[in-house]
């Protein structure tokens, strides 16, 4: 039976679609056989204007007969979870209802999003953009017309990873929860990994879901539409779906079986062709997969590919800092960018991976081997990822630098929160991109390369502590390594930004006292000549 309320109305639905933001976030994952390290990898750049940046590492919680979680509506928008669940501050979010809670949970990362858990299952999401009739259609109207559902994304991720060892167990834990609560969100592209598998999940609405499992050779992304379009029911396997995800088309007369055409979820429930996400997922392919000479004219890409060669820790960074770079959609070599080839500019042409409002990204390295401790590592930076960092973070650890958990983008300009920081070198290095991305690339190449190799041999020191039974040591130094590089890497990032802020006064550049530069190229000169005048307000 499915168990809705009442009084929740439509308007709920357009309070709702409100409070989540723009469509906005990229993700990709890889299997354990396309990465070097022998990771699998799920990342997520959350790309909202408004998203709560703050981080906080969610206790496992007492779980068993008679114990219930509240289902939140709107749950991770400006609540304050330093002391959850002993106070349950949801901020603007509020209760619908309460499910049980039948085992212990599992610790997890909690911010904009939760993204990884303490068993090192981890995930991101992306939410489905529709082309622009859809919102007309029968489809739109059958599946959030009357929706009075309790599930949205957060809450959806956060229960599972309250409760998932496994991707698997997170993609049946969410499709149940859409099954008996119904989903009551924009539809979301969720991609889940384990150290040994990874499952695209999707959402459409009310209790409708899918999900497949992708190879361990396999390249994936989702940007902002949805991504299964082939189903094959008989793999049961590979294959997972809610029981009526075919039967709904069938019985509304969306698609028939006499129709000649592929059932395909994504085309049926979310059709998108727009560039706003073809762009983004094509240049993925072909940054890892060049040999398959794909175009941005095929519109529809495959679910996945195998790269070229195998990727590193770098190579997801670079994608996720992607600005098609090189291409005919270099939007660094647009007016849009100024003469100083600035990407970081909300009038940009083209929609890019790399983006000025990215709050953070996440990177999931999670490595099978290890013990959950260890393995459940992720590589973690606010911030336009061209021009950030990424610093170790393990959802294991007891506590959490300070850096990570205080600050509003809503509040004055703050020297001491992370996404601040990370922000103010950004908004630096839009001054003049050119000369400023050199520096930071000279601040932080060599060292976050040499720092993946470090963590890479610390786990495995971690991981021979914990099998000696030194467990509660080897988390000790965890916690210790993974707090003090934050705090360092942030130090060295503020004073950057002063740096910055010196170095390009005026959008010039100061070299030993002596301030040049400040003339535009020919290119611009032509530009700007041939511009008419700002008509007079």
């Amino acid at each position: 039976m499915k168990k809705r309320l009442a009084v929740l109305t439509a308007l709920l639905l357009v309070l709702m679609m409100a409070t989540q933001g723009v469509l906005a976030c990229t993700i990709v994952s890889v299997g354990k056989e396309a990465m070097a390290d022998g990771s699998t990898v799920s990342t997520h750049n959350d790309d909202s204007t408004s998203a709560d940046f703050r981080l906080w590492i969610i206790p496992s919680m007492k779980g068993g007969e008679g114990v219930t979680r509240d289902i939140v509506l709107d749950s991770h928008n400006y609540g304050d979870y330093s002391d959850f669940p002993n106070t349950k501050d949801y901020g603007n979010g509020f209760v619908v209802g309460e499910l049980p809670q039948p085992n212990d949970t599992y610790a997890h990362f909690h911010s904009r999003y939760s993204f990884i858990n303490e068993k090192g299952v981890a995930m991101g999401e992306a939410t489905f953009s529709y082309d622009r009739g859809f919102r007309d259609s029968k489809v739109y109207e059958l599946i959030y017309g009357k929706n009075d559902g309790l599930i949205d994304c957060w809450n959806a991720q956060d229960i599972a990873l309250e409760r998932a060892a496994t991707a698997k167990e997170a993609v049946e834990i969410m499709g149940k929860l859409c099954e008996d609560y119904l989903w009551k969100d924009y539809g979301e592209t969720i991609n889940v990994c384990d150290g040994t598998e990874v499952w695209v999940f999707e959402a459409y609405g009310l209790d409708l879901w899918a999900a497949v499992r992708l190879p361990e050779n396999a390249f994936f992304v989702a940007a902002n539409r949805a991504r299964i379009c082939e189903f094959d029911f008989e793999d049961k396997e590979n294959y997972l779906c809610s029981p009526n995800l075919k039967s709904f088309a069938v019985e509304n007369e969306l698609w028939s079986e006499d129709s000649g055409v592929p059932f395909s979820p994504a085309e049926i429930y979310a059709p998108c062709d727009g560039d706003y996400s073809v762009l983004r997922e094509w240049r993925a392919f072909d940054l890892v997969a060049p040999s398959l000479g794909l175009k941005v004219s095929d519109r529809r890409f495959p679910l996945y590919v195998v790269p070229d060669k195998k990727l590193t820790v770098r190579d997801i960074f670079d994608i996720k800092g992607d600005y098609y770079q090189g291409t005919e959609y270099d939007i660094s070599r647009t007016a849009y960018a100024g003469d100083f080839g600035n990407p970081l500019n909300y009038n940009a042409k083209y929609r890019t991976i790399n983006m000025y409002r990215t709050c953070y990204l996440m990177l999931a390295n999670v490595k099978e081997w290890l013990p959950d401790e260890v393995k459940c590592l992720v590589w973690y930076g606010y911030g336009a990822p061209h021009s950030s960092f990424l610093t170790p973070l393990w959802p294991s650890m007891t506590e959490v630098a300070d850096v990570f958990s205080h600050g509003s983008r809503y509040e004055k300009f703050d020297r001491t929160a992370g996404w601040w920081i990370s922000t103010y070198v950004q908004d630096m290095a839009a001054r003049n991109y050119n000369v400023a991305i050199e520096r930071i690339a000279e601040v932080r190449d060599e060292r976050m390369a040499n720092q993946v190799e470090e963590v890479s041999q610390l786990q495995e020191k971690w991981a021979k502590m914990i099998a000696d039974g030194q467990r509660d040591e080897a988390v000790a130094e965890l916690t210790k390594y993974a707090n003090e590089s934050a705090e360092a890497w942030f130090a060295d990032w503020l004073a950057l930004g002063d740096e910055l802020v010196w170095k390009l006064v005026w959008n010039r550049v100061n070299q030993d006292g002596r301030i040049t530069g400040g003339g535009y190229s020919d290119w611009y000169k032509t530009i700007m000549e041939e511009a008419p005048l700002k008509p007079i307000e």
